[in-house]
């Protein structure tokens, strides 16, 4: 899979080849943080250690939330770019 941050897209079909990853690693990063805040919580309501301290587990919660972020604002862009081009071919 090619990086989209790295260089912009050549042609529409790039784009639409990116979207597929590119949700889906958003929705594993997205997965991966709630697990790991839901860890957090159990953790520091039962007062216990599970592998990690229960505020490292919010933590690497937080910072796997953030690390998803570049992958859903691409699939977002992209989506918006391909709805607004649609959009003005449905007008021609």
């Amino acid at each position: 899979m090619r990086k989209p941050w790295a260089e912009p897209f050549e042609n529409r079909e790039e784009m639409k080849s990116t979207l597929s990853p590119m949700g889906m690693s958003g929705h594993i990063c997205w997965f991966l943080g709630a697990v790991f805040a839901i860890l957090g919580i159990i953790a520091d309501a039962a007062n216990v250690t599970l592998g990690l301290e229960p505020v490292s587990w919010l933590v690497l919660a937080i910072v796997v939330f953030v690390a998803g972020m570049p992958m859903w604002l691409t699939w977002g862009i992209s989506m918006h770019l391909l709805g607004m081009e649609a959009k003005s071919k449905k007008k021609e």
